[in-house]
């Protein structure tokens, strides 16, 4: 009987897998207000039928796929670094792994921006979209806790992670939509000079304090 049932079980996560990948598919092509379920389902060699068994509607589908990317972006900070590493190191590190995960991952900074959509989590129910955001804040929140060791207060560590935040999102998007190359830059070295630049300003703040 478990073998029975974890034969079933794998034969349920792969066929949601399959849809979640035609529904990624489906996304990037029309965007969500574009697509349907009609149009995912024939991506996925399903029926719409069957993909309203493992979904409600498209949008349910959109945030199992953003849960995802945000699972993965998570592992991907998780693995950055260790604990042993200096507060500036640290920093370095896991601000590196989430503009690293973006910057290999187009899609996968579309889907948790909405970009897809029109920059709005509409569809969304207000608990997931609070999932959803949480999840993203603990991929951000080592950095957070590593402005802290190098001996910010709560409120400006905040205030420095959102901003190193705002400031690597708005390089990704110049990346990603081709825009830096007006500049002649690099998007992931004007970052790193962003991070170097964030530990020197601090560092420099507490000798003179």
């Amino acid at each position: 009987m478990e073998a029975r049932a974890a034969r079933q079980q794998a034969q349920t996560d792969s066929r949601r897998a399959l849809m979640l990948d035609a529904a990624r598919a489906v996304f990037d092509k029309l965007g969500i207000e574009g697509a349907s379920i009609r149009e995912i389902a024939k991506q996925a060699g399903y029926t719409p039928g069957a993909i309203y068994s493992y979904f409600e509607n498209k949008e349910a589908i959109y945030g199992a796929l953003l849960a995802e990317s945000l699972e993965r972006l998570n592992a991907a900070v998780d693995a950055a670094g260790h604990d042993s590493l200096p507060a500036t190191d640290m920093l370095d590190a896991k601000a590196n792994a989430w503009f690293g995960f973006f910057a290999a991952h187009p899609r996968d900074l579309d889907l948790g921006f909405y970009l897809v959509q029109g920059m709005r989590p509409r569809g969304l129910s207000a608990d997931l979209n609070d999932q959803l955001n949480d999840r993203l804040h603990e991929a951000l929140r080592p950095c957070e806790l590593a402005l802290q060791a190098m001996g910010l207060n709560a409120e400006d560590a905040l205030r420095e992670n959102t901003a190193l935040f705002a400031h690597g999102v708005g390089l990704l998007l110049m990346m990603h939509t081709g825009r830096i190359r007006m500049f002649g830059q690099d998007a992931t070295l004007l970052f790193e000079d962003y991070v170097i630049g964030l530990i020197e300003r601090l560092q420099s703040q507490k000798t003179t304090h």
